[in-house]
C-alpha cells in the first residue's frame, strides 16, 4: 500500500485535491473530520480542551464550538504565555490523531493491500508526521486566492479574511519551508481543470507498479 501525505496552509484547497484523488480511486481520511470526532463530549480530548480552554469554547448543548476555539487558540498570548495556545491545543489533540491515522491506513492495508491512502491534515510537517508517509504532497496557491476562498467559506469581508488568514498561517510552518519538505506541489492557484490535470498527473505516478520521482506537477 502506498501511504501519502496531503497538506496546504488554510484555504490553499487541499480537500478539493482531495477530492480529485479520491474520484480517481484513491481511499482518503481528514485530519480535521477525526479531530473533530475527538472532541466530542464523551471523548477524553474533549474533556482536556475544555479543561485547558474553558467552558466559553462549547455552544449550549456542550458540544465545541469550533469557531470561538480558534478566536482563543489563535488570538495573542494570555497571562503566563509567551505566544498563541494553538500548540497547546496541538499537543492535546495531535497524538491522538496520529494515532486514529494510523489505525486507518493499517486498515485500509488489510483490506487493500495495492490501495493508495491519503492522508489530508493541514499540519501534517508541524505535528511531525512525514515520516509516516512514503510521500508528501503540498497543495499550495496564491495570497489573493487564499484570502478570497477564506472570505467566501468563512462569510466574512475581505479585510477581515486577510488579518485572519495572516494570523493563522503564522502559526503554521511558512509555504517555502512546506516546499522544501514536500515531494510533490500542487498549484492550485488558477481553474480547477488545472488542478485537476496535476492531479491526474500525480495519479499515474502513485498507481501500483510506478516508481515516484519528486517534482512539482504541471
Amino acid at each position: 500500500m502506498l501511504k501519502i501525505g496531503l497538506t496546504g496552509g488554510i484555504a490553499s484547497g487541499k480537500s478539493v485535491v482531495g477530492e480529485m484523488f479520491v474520484a480517481l480511486g484513491a481511499q482518503l481520511v481528514q485530519a480535521d473530520k477525526i479531530s473533530h470526532a475527538l472532541m466530542q463530549p464523551g471523548e477524553v480530548i474533549y474533556d482536556e480542551v475544555v479543561r485547558c480552554f474553558g467552558r466559553e469554547i462549547l455552544n449550549a448543548d456542550g458540544t465545541v464550538n469550533r469557531s470561538r476555539l480558534a478566536e482563543i487558540v489563535f488570538a495573542g498570548p494570555s497571562a503566563g504565555q509567551s505566544g498563541p495556545r494553538i500548540e497547546e491545543l496541538n499537543r492535546i489533540v495531535h497524538p491522538a490523531v496520529i494515532r486514529r491515522e494510523n489505525e486507518w491506513m493499517e486498515e485500509v492495508s488489510r483490506k487493500d493491500p495495492q490501495a493508495v491512502a491519503i492522508v489530508e491534515a493541514a499540519l501534517l510537517l508541524e505535528a511531525g508526521g512525514a515520516g509516516r508517509y512514503d510521500s508528501l504532497v503540498l497543495v499550495t496557491c496564491g495570497e489573493a486566492q487564499r484570502v478570497a476562498r477564506f472570505a467566501a467559506r468563512q462569510k466574512i469581508d475581505l479585510e477581515a479574511a486577510r488579518k485572519e488568514v495572516a494570523r493563522r498561517m503564522a502559526a503554521q510552518w511558512s509555504e517555502d519551508k512546506k516546499a522544501e519538505a514536500a515531494d510533490f506541489i500542487i498549484d492550485n492557484s488558477g481553474p480547477l481543470e488545472q488542478t485537476r490535470s496535476q492531479v491526474q498527473h500525480l495519479w499515474q505516478k502513485f498507481r501500483p507498479g510506478t516508481s515516484l520521482t519528486t517534482g512539482t506537477t504541471r
